[in-house]
């Protein structure tokens, strides 16, 4: 594992570390690319203040710092700018937009609300609702169309506690259409660790049968937890399990333009 592309930042208001911490863990580590995928800000209503991603008004400062620390980490590593951001039809247009005019090397899709965080259901929360399972496949798949995002984090995010076959039945949707778009997978380290219900045997059995292409995600939220697979007990079961392979861990970024 040569490569972490998901990484936070202060900013979302619950990760600690400064990036220049990131940095030198991801080195002693390693790794020889380090991506920074904070929670994007989104152009929510002036009455809406999110507690989980940076405000726009701190784009400004995200990217120039890492435009230095890029610049002055060049001989040591290669760092990109991302973002993690969600899929939401009311107001991701509007966030390309004002994307677009800074020099962001990538996105990754990570769904955590459905449709969009100010009017919606967060995918993590636990639900047998068939209704909501479907809204988030079918949400993540339009958000997977745009052909914007370079891997989809967490897929299995959804908390669907409901009838496993009707789950599989779903998230085989996903799969297929990352692969007709030949879009990684993340398996979620960040999950593993903190024994979360994610990433989830039920989707990887079925991603890996199905030939889906993956990629790991440190979702790195404090230095600390800049982890190669074998840092983790249990972590490389896990993957062999799964039938997951990886190889050195890099891909191929889409640039938002």
């Amino acid at each position: 594992m040569l490569a972490n592309y998901h990484t936070h930042t202060v900013r979302c208001h619950h990760a600690q570390g400064s990036e220049r911490e990131y940095i030198e863990e991801a080195i002693k580590k390693g790794f020889k690319i380090l991506g920074f995928s904070d929670h994007v800000p989104q152009p929510y209503p002036a009455t809406y203040t999110s507690g989980c991603r940076m405000a726009m008004t701190d784009l400004p400062d995200y990217v120039n710092t890492l435009l230095a620390l890029k610049e002055e980490y060049k001989k040591d590593i290669t760092l990109y700018i991302g973002f993690e951001a969600e899929y939401s039809i009311k107001y991701f247009d509007k966030l390309i937009k004002e994307l677009s005019s800074y020099p962001i090397d990538y996105l990754i899709q990570g769904q955590h609300f459905v449709p969009d965080e100010v009017e919606g259901f967060y995918a993590g929360a636990k639900t047998d609702d068939v209704s909501r399972l479907k809204d988030y496949v079918n949400c993540t798949i339009e958000g997977m169309e745009t052909g914007l995002f370079s891997y989809l984090a967490h897929p299995d995010v959804i908390n669907f506690t409901g009838d496993r076959e009707i789950y599989k039945e779903e998230m085989a949707k996903v799969v297929e259409t990352a692969n007709r778009l030949n879009l990684p997978l993340e398996v979620n380290m960040y999950g593993f660790t903190d024994n979360r219900h994610y990433p989830s045997d039920t989707f990887f059995t079925l991603a890996s049968e199905l030939g889906a292409k993956f990629v790991l995600g440190c979702d790195a939220h404090n230095p600390k937890m800049m982890l190669r697979p074998e840092d983790i007990p249990g972590f490389n079961a896990f993957l062999e399990k799964n039938n997951i392979k990886t190889g050195d861990n890099m891909i191929t970024l889409n640039p938002v333009k």
